[in-house]
């Protein structure tokens, strides 16, 4: 009876949709889905630049700027309000197919391609009158319905009037529906669940929604066009040398955001695959994945334009220069290697770096990518796909990562261990998009038969008078901070910084350059967010065996007797399955360890000593001492990050508090609740796996994270209270309270100017990296 009552509701709303875009028709004409692609041009009395688009930025891109932007309306640019929303989610659990990817600027060029792909337009596409630009808009009576029915009074949003999980049904009308809309969820006007606009800022959209949305597309400067040919010839050479270098440069910078260091403004371009050679206008090769077959005889590697808003979650900035492009001409073209024929694009050999690139040096390869290792492992961490709980809670929520020293005395015998390893470290994603559920039961063996190979290697590279010391982990040659990092988790999203951040974290990494590149294939080259439920759970499943393998590295450098129950204690409670990878460490590295141990405990020692190693590269720039505070209020933060146990579990994930002073001064930082679990072995049940006694509290100066959860302001003379309050979290209740004295809640109506304010220092701070924070994840309690 229950489906038969929701198949009469949809055929009603149906029905309703249908006589209401009859009604628009009539009043408006027929619709012309061809109408933004060539927009009318805006001009000095109302430019979508430098008065839309700010609006836009700060107030709707902030929750429609990413992969999961409620019914995908990515707002970010104007091709992206144009372009409109869908009702098809991008997140599936259990999808069954593969799914066609919906990619902004990639897998549609225009308006009425997207239409063909099912997304329904935001704005008016009817008759070009105010009037019609209005009623026959989604964006205007959005903005409209908020006006008419504001947030409820009350600090906390009714969970029966408003859902904020990121699970939600979504409901996405086009503007046929949007009477009915209106009519059923009076409350979710927008920006939804959040403040509604100022009356500037109502007016400036209001204005130019009425205009017909006229746009400009302001011209690239010709410093940029230069720079830019410069790279593009650099990148196109005819040689099959450069051709393969080139090849394995854009499978590696193809997510990334690069700008020019040395010139102003913030221009960003992606890397892309052409049908066009450089001078002609691009003609953007789309596949799903960087090295699929491009269908073509030739690539041309192209730097294209990015007009899109980025997110601190999507951005990935990689700096171009003229010593970057001396380094990587002397890795890829003056090294002493010949190229006899290119590979081919074959799914198999494609997917497998090892094979595809197995003329270009090790040596080579590992520099580049370990050059700017924090961009590198950021992959997997950052980019487009903005809900990996699936694939992060692999990982724990608080570790450092190091990498093996590259070694040109080893290279040779490096490469003759790999070259017999190749076949061995094959990933699930040259299956592609439709990964059979149980087909990573085979990478377990090939994972399994690859560390027998590896742990040979090592055996003869190591013995009783040559064993490894800290002088393996590679230093940053003494200038680069890439060469220690720190990942924090956060749920389904995480963070990676440089630097060793904190005392002792929940584990660390080492990581070697068959570690390095398996980890960007598998999470960022061959990972399809379109792809089936089964491509992504073997996708997570094979991270198990990259994870572990990064740590049991890192035990190599204990003493042989204590590595087992360091072992033991990151794996509690993991099932026997999880195990048998794990059985004995010493089947990592069977030898004892170079390093003189003074105490009865190894891993605090090794820490301590790792972070010396270090110093050299340290950043401070996330050290509380760093914030500009002195005396008490500096102790009283660093007794904040001592905070331990289940008051830390009360608090969210991500939180920003802003300190102010008698002056007016104000000072910002991030407070991140570490959770501690068992084990991270399983996909499912993380929450029986918690160990809340055993979680922690980091204080960071700036600003960590893309999803804050919740803001605190706290005046400086209230910095020991807050403090207190902290510490003595046991109840819901207590942390409602905490929020009522020193929070910022989504109802309250200072959000919008407090996150303006946040969005500005975030800045200021850091330039490059600073995106738009995401507030899809900002809690209501």
């Amino acid at each position: 009876m229950r489906a038969h009552a929701v198949s009469i509701l949809v055929a009603v709303l149906a029905g309703c949709a249908v006589y209401y875009g009859h009604r628009l028709d009539e009043r408006f004409g027929p619709t012309d889905p061809a109408r933004y692609d060539q927009p009318l041009p805006d001009d000095e009395s109302l430019s979508y630049w430098r008065d839309v688009k700010p609006v836009l930025d700060n107030r709707c891109v902030v929750c429609h700027g990413c992969y999961d932007a409620p019914c995908q309306a990515n707002l970010a640019s104007y091709q992206g309000v144009t372009r409109g929303a869908t009702k098809e989610s991008v997140y599936d659990a259990v999808r069954l197919l593969a799914t066609a990817p919906s990619r902004m600027f990639v897998d549609a060029q225009s308006n009425v391609a997207w239409r063909g792909k099912g997304f329904h337009s935001l704005l008016n596409e009817r008759a070009m009158t105010p009037e019609a630009n209005r009623e026959a808009s989604v964006l205007y009576r959005s903005l409209r319905l908020k006006r008419a029915h504001p947030l409820p009074a009350g600090a906390v949003l009714p969970s029966g009037r408003f859902d904020f999980s990121l699970d939600r049904s979504q409901q996405c009308p086009a503007a046929e529906a949007m009477d009915g809309f209106e009519q059923r969820f009076p409350d979710w006007g927008m920006p939804f669940g959040l403040p509604g606009l100022s009356e500037r800022e109502y007016d400036t959209l209001t204005r130019w929604i009425d205009a017909g949305a006229p746009y400009r597309e302001p011209p690239l400067p010709a410093v940029y066009r230069q720079r830019i040919e410069q790279w593009e010839q650099f990148l196109n050479g005819d040689s099959l040398k450069a051709r393969l270098m080139s090849r394995y440069i854009y499978e590696h910078w193809f997510i990334g955001h690069l700008y020019f260091d040395d010139l102003p403004g913030n221009e960003y371009f992606q890397m892309v695959r052409s049908k066009t050679a450089p001078g002609q206008p691009i003609e953007l090769i789309a596949t799903r994945r960087p090295y699929d077959d491009p269908g073509v005889p030739r690539v041309y590697y192209r730097l294209q334009r990015m007009i899109e808003t980025p997110l601190a979650k999507t951005l990935m900035p990689y700096a171009l220069n003229a010593q970057r492009m001396g380094r990587i001409k002397a890795w890829f073209m003056d090294a002493p290697y010949k190229v006899e024929t290119l590979p081919s694009y074959n799914v198999t050999t494609a997917s497998n770096p090892f094979v595809t690139f197995e003329h270009l040096p090790i040596d080579t390869r590992y520099r580049f990518m370990l050059e700017e290792a924090q961009f590198t492992i950021m992959g997997f961490i950052k980019g487009p796909v903005c809900r990996g709980q699936a694939a992060l809670n692999v990982i724990n929520d608080y570790f450092w990562v190091m990498f093996d020293r590259p070694d040109s005395s080893q290279a040779n015998n490096y490469a003759e261990f790999l070259s017999a390893a190749s076949r061995d470290l094959r990933l699930p994603a040259e299956y592609e998009s439709a990964t059979g559920p149980l087909r990573w039961l085979r990478y377990a063996r090939l994972e399994g038969d690859y560390l027998k190979v590896k742990s040979q290697y090592l055996r003869e590279r190591f013995g009783a008078a040559n064993p490894p010391t800290l002088k393996e982990l590679w230093d940053g040659d003494g200038v680069n901070p890439n060469a220690a990092l720190t990942v924090f988790r956060h749920f389904d999203s995480a963070t990676v910084v440089q630097g060793l951040i904190g005392e002792r974290p929940q584990t660390a990494w080492i990581i070697g350059y068959p570690l390095l590149e398996r980890i960007h294939y598998l999470l960022v080259a061959g990972f399809d967010i379109y792809g089936n439920s089964a491509h992504q759970l073997a996708t997570r499943l094979y991270m198990d065996f990259l994870r572990m393998e990064g740590e049991m590295t890192f035990l190599g450098f204990l003493p042989l007797a204590s590595r087992q129950s360091v072992r033991d204690y990151w794996y509690r409670d993991a099932s026997d399955h999880n195990l048998q990878f794990l059985q004995d460490v010493r089947a990592y590295y069977p030898g004892e360890t170079g390093i003189q141990y003074k105490t009865a405990e190894p891993l605090t020692e090794l820490y301590g000593m790792l972070k010396a190693r270090m110093a050299s590269v340290a950043s401070s720039r996330y050290s509380i001492a760093s914030s500009g505070l002195t005396g008490a209020p500096l102790q009283h933060l660093g007794e904040l990050s001592r905070v331990r146990g289940r008051a830390v579990s009360r608090l969210p994930e991500t939180a920003f508090l802003t300190v102010s002073d008698a002056a007016g001064t104000l000072y910002h930082f991030t407070l991140l609740s570490n959770s501690a679990h068992s084990n991270v072995t399983e996909l499912m049940r993380e929450s029986k796996r918690r160990l809340p006694d055993e979680d922690t509290l980091s204080v960071l100066n700036g600003f960590v994270g893309s999803y804050p959860n919740a803001f605190f302001m706290v005046n400086i003379a209230d910095l020991p209270g807050f403090v207190d309050a902290v510490r003595r979290l046991v109840s819901e209740e207590d942390y409602r309270l905490l929020l009522t004295r020193y929070g910022i809640r989504r109802t309250d109506e200072r959000f919008w100017p407090h996150s303006d304010t946040l969005l500005d220092a975030y800045r200021r701070w850091a330039p490059k990296e600073a995106g738009l924070f995401d507030y899809n994840r900002f809690e209501n309690r």
